[in-house]
């Protein structure tokens, strides 16, 4: 629908609601339409998701309990550090179950599901008296934190009007970057004074606070035109005063499970998740993961003074928000101005290319600043090399989510859940092959390698995206 079609109640009602029909997406003429929420509302309900986002990456980064984990159950660290990797790739997974679910039942009540089961499994860990039982747990504690990591892009999507976008999913995604150095800051202190078991008390504590949140604070984003007229006088007393209902009342099918899969046929979504992913498996994954293998043991690191480590982390990846999220809205606010329309989402992407490039000099600078320091002597130069990385990284992630949804709006679930999976299985892949790479290459030739495969497949894969995307999508 367009601005002329309206009817003069519903024009009415947008302008007084908005000061304006110059709106994209247009919403219905009807308060419980999250378009028109007031933009508090809209902030709370932000706010929870993107923090559940985060909790789905900082529950995964239990770094710094690697060595106590080892000990404690007769493991490698190696081996510990495949209780993350485990993680990881349930997290790709996980969501192609609970897309088609929140779209039938909602999304509120997924996410209450999910911080409860959460807390329930975290318990398990905290609990677990084998490597094979805590594996177990952290399995499942990730298929029920998943859910906000990939489908906030759709809860984004259902509350923002396109011109804002770029901001609030820039929001989603930092905290889905943020989880993962945060994690093991703050995991340290825990591990070093009060033990690493405390990590999963902790993590217990913060998703029954979620659920209480949820409770009180969280609204459905999941609106269907004319359901509002629904009585709810009709309904049972269990129906009206719980979310567990089913909202959509269309038969679900098993190709909905699929479905985001088959987004891989669309190159204007599956380029930019395969472009992502590669920078953030450098970018990320490996200035993470590899921390303890490559700078614990080499400097001779304890838990707390590991977990420092990531503070470069946390301020690239905000510094770079900057410029992804906020900036980059401006960016093609500017840009419509100066063509006196609006500007294709193809525009946005002139923004990932200085992105690459900084992650590519972060990890050089990581790896090769690693070797070269001596043994035994903590060194600030990898440390520098990693906060670049970061802020090249969250450039990267947030324009490359932005414009793969502004691609493909009417369906930005299915586009959050496939760049999850594209992203999470590269994730998961890495930390297997880095040691052998390490080892057979040597840290600073390993450089080149990652450095190769960030220009080839996040830099010159998204040029054609910029030169046909717009073709592709018509």
């Amino acid at each position: 629908m367009n601005a002329s079609g309206l009817s003069q109640a519903h024009r009415e009602y947008l302008i007084n609601r908005h000061g304006t029909v110059d709106l994209d997406p247009l919403p219905s003429p009807s308060d419980n339409d999250p378009y028109n929420w007031p933009t508090w509302k809209k902030l709370v309900n932000l706010i929870l998701v993107a923090f559940h986002a985060f909790m789905s990456t900082f529950t995964a980064s239990i770094i710094p309990a690697y060595h106590d984990i080892s000990v404690d159950f007769g493991v490698s660290i190696q081996g510990a550090s495949y209780l993350t990797s485990a993680q990881i790739a349930v997290l790709g997974v996980a969501p192609l179950f609970w897309k088609p679910l929140s779209k039938r039942y909602g999304r509120l009540p997924i996410f209450l599901v999910s911080s409860a089961f959460s807390a329930v499994f975290n318990i398990g860990c905290a609990e677990s008296k084998t490597y094979t039982s805590m594996m177990i747990c952290r399995v499942f504690t990730a298929w029920f934190i998943s859910p906000a990591a990939a489908i906030g892009s759709a809860i984004v999507t259902e509350m923002f009007f396109k011109k804002d976008r770029g901001r609030y999913l820039g929001i989603w995604t930092l905290m889905v970057t943020l989880g993962v150095p945060v994690g093991p800051l703050i995991f340290g202190f825990v591990a070093n004074r009060a033990g690493y078991r405390w990590i999963f008390w902790l993590l217990t504590i913060i998703n029954g606070a979620q659920c209480c949140l949820y409770g009180l604070f969280g609204a459905e984003t999941r609106y269907i035109p004319g359901n509002e007229g629904e009585s709810r006088k009709s309904l049972s007393f269990l129906a009206r005063h719980t979310p567990f209902r089913r909202i959509d009342p269309t038969p679900l099918s098993i190709s909905e499970f699929y479905h985001p899969l088959t987004l891989v046929f669309q190159p204007t979504v599956f380029i930019p998740a395969f472009a992502y992913a590669m920078v953030f498996l450098f970018g990320s994954v490996l200035v993470t993961v590899e921390v303890p293998q490559l700078l614990q043991e080499k400097f001779g690191l304890n838990e707390e003074q590991l977990g420092l480590q990531f503070i470069s982390v946390i301020i690239g990846t905000i510094l770079g928000e900057q410029i992804g999220g906020s900036m980059s809205d401006i960016w093609m606010r500017r840009r419509a101005r100066k063509l006196n329309a609006k500007a294709g989402p193809e525009f946005r992407l002139w923004l990932s290319y200085p992105g690459v490039i900084l992650t590519i000099v972060g990890v050089i600078v990581f790896l090769v600043c690693t070797q070269q320091a001596p043994e035994g002597h903590w060194s600030v130069s990898p440390i520098v090399g990693i906060g670049i990385a970061a802020f090249g990284n969250q450039l990267v992630t947030t324009v490359l989510v932005t414009y793969a949804v502004d691609s493909y709006p009417q369906d930005s679930g299915s586009v959050g859940v496939c760049i999850t999976f594209v992203r999470q299985i590269w994730g998961f892949i890495g930390p297997f092959w880095f040691p052998y790479m390490f080892s057979n290459v040597g840290v600073a030739a390993s450089s080149g390698v990652a450095s190769a495969l960030m220009f080839v497949f996040g830099f010159l894969l998204v040029i054609p995206v910029h030169v046909f995307g717009s073709k592709w999508r018509r």
